[in-house]
């Protein structure tokens, strides 16, 4: 699994680079969160998950406490369709993980400043490496699933799943109840690496 995180900070860093010469005129800046708050689901792998999860342990307890009861209060509401804020979005709008924060938020910028009625402006490029650092990073957490943080992380604190999930076992009947219910994605269908499949 560390070989497996050591590939995922290197697609990270790859996309990050190649990004990097479209997003000089990015209008996002410190304490800009709109992403954050407003634009929708925050997906992420089980594998980033297990980095924001082995990070999250090294806070102080009582922070973690916070974290935990925040990601509760996430799914909580995502359960009944309501919007909610990452639950790492601290008050002064700037991210708690920012260093291990998942590919979703590392691909997304905006040539304007968003608001509710100015959705985030990207250029394609920048779109087309991302969908492809996506695939590359389903095909790496090939024993994985994808889907909201909160619930991601949810399983990743189950002690059957991840010890599943650790042995690089895969065994989708295991959270197929879950799935439905939380739209997780499995990560490949019958040992099919790459492919997506929606419980």
């Amino acid at each position: 699994m560390e070989e497996k995180k050591n590939r995922l900070q290197t697609l990270y860093d790859d996309f990050e680079s190649d990004a990097a010469p479209y997003k000089t005129e990015a209008a996002c800046g410190k304490g800009c969160a709109f992403c954050c708050s407003d634009a929708g689901s925050i997906h992420i792998t089980t594998l980033e998950g297990l980095v924001i999860r082995d990070r999250v342990g090294r806070l102080p307890r009582s922070r973690q406490v916070a974290v935990k009861k925040t990601l509760a209060a996430d799914m909580k509401l995502r359960e009944h369709e309501k919007p909610s804020a990452c639950p790492f979005l601290m008050k002064n709008r700037a991210c708690m993980i920012y260093a291990w924060r998942p590919l979703v938020c590392r691909r997304i910028y905006s040539l304007k400043v968003c608001s509710r009625d100015q959705h985030p402006v990207l250029s394609r490029q920048v779109m087309a490496m991302g969908d492809e650092a996506i695939r590359a990073l389903q095909q790496l957490d090939d024993s994985g699933y994808s889907g909201h943080l909160s619930f991601i992380l949810h399983m990743l604190d189950t002690p059957a799943f991840i010890s599943t999930y650790l042995a690089g076992e895969y065994r989708p009947e295991s959270v197929m109840v879950f799935g439905k219910t939380h739209g997780i994605l499995i990560n490949r269908l019958m040992g099919q690496a790459g492919e997506n499949f929606r419980p």
